[in-house]
């Protein structure tokens, strides 16, 4: 089932979920995500803070964090597992597709990613809210984390040499074929061998919207009946193919959260340039 829900759909639903903005700013973006959320949210919005719903203890950024502190953080605002939530951006749905790959790898059962994020929501017509989110009377929110949406370099490693799988990456092709530098310090150049380039804007069309599932299953033909392993640059785009992969109806993809961040900082992992 497609996790998209557009804003003309969803503004008959306001009061029934719980939105969650998940707006983050990729390598090189300019803003203030959470200033944007105090000029402009949807009503009844919380703030999902990428860096926050992370591990504080990891070298990398933005990594899984642990069962427990997901819980915590989701249950503060509100949500258990149960809860109906949209995960939205304030433009696309970078952000919201890792928001929803995180609540899914947790055991929530009902989460969903506003199609073309805020932008559309206030074409659509949708009311807004400003200010600091609603106080939330705090819920359990149980974890029944699902592992197998979570890939490690070892797994990486494996589904590369292994007849079945497909290691997708969603960075540029100027990153993939070593020709544009990587925007991290003592990151090398390259990609894994045998990964195959699938940069996630040719997913999107220019305004951030997923193009139509008839078109994402041939971008992404390669993916049927094959494991997918998803990655990115530090495990944020990796999650709009994931979400693309499942709006296309090719099932569950992993994510690899460490990406480019871990490999390519690790001299004992292999790296080939050029286009694959």
């Amino acid at each position: 089932m497609s996790p998209l829900v557009d804003a003309a759909t969803l503004i008959s639903e306001v009061g029934r979920f719980i939105p969650l903005d998940a707006s983050v700013l990729l390598p090189g973006q300019k803003g203030d995500p959470d200033a944007a959320f105090a000029q402009r949210h949807l009503p009844d919005a919380q703030r999902f803070d990428i860096d926050v719903f992370a591990d504080p203890d990891s070298p990398l950024p933005h990594t899984v964090p642990g069962a427990a502190r997901f819980a915590r953080l989701m249950g503060a605002l509100g949500v258990s597992e149960d809860v109906p939530v949209v995960f939205y951006d304030g433009r696309g749905s970078v952000g919201a597709c890792r928001g929803w790959w995180l609540a899914r790898l947790f055991g929530h059962r009902n989460a969903r990613i506003l199609e073309g994020g805020l932008e559309a929501w206030l074409k659509a017509g949708g009311p807004v809210e400003a200010g600091a989110p609603s106080a939330k009377e705090p819920v359990l929110f149980q974890p029944r984390p699902r592992y197998g949406l979570l890939a490690g370099s070892e797994d990486v490693r494996l589904a590369l040499e292994r007849e079945g799988s497909l290691v997708l990456d969603a960075r540029s092709a100027g990153r993939f074929a070593a020709t544009v530098p990587e925007p991290r310090p003592g990151v090398r150049s390259g990609h894994m061998p045998g990964a195959m380039s699938m940069d996630w804007t040719r997913l999107v069309d220019e305004s951030g919207c997923f193009l139509p599932a008839p078109e994402l299953k041939q971008i992404l033909s390669a993916a049927a009946g094959r494991s997918v392993i998803a990655t990115c640059g530090s495990g944020l785009t990796a999650a709009t193919i994931v979400a693309a992969i499942a709006i296309a109806g090719y099932g569950d993809a992993a994510l690899y959260d460490g990406s480019w961040a871990e490999w390519g900082s690790d001299p004992d992992a292999p790296v080939v340039t050029g286009e694959g």
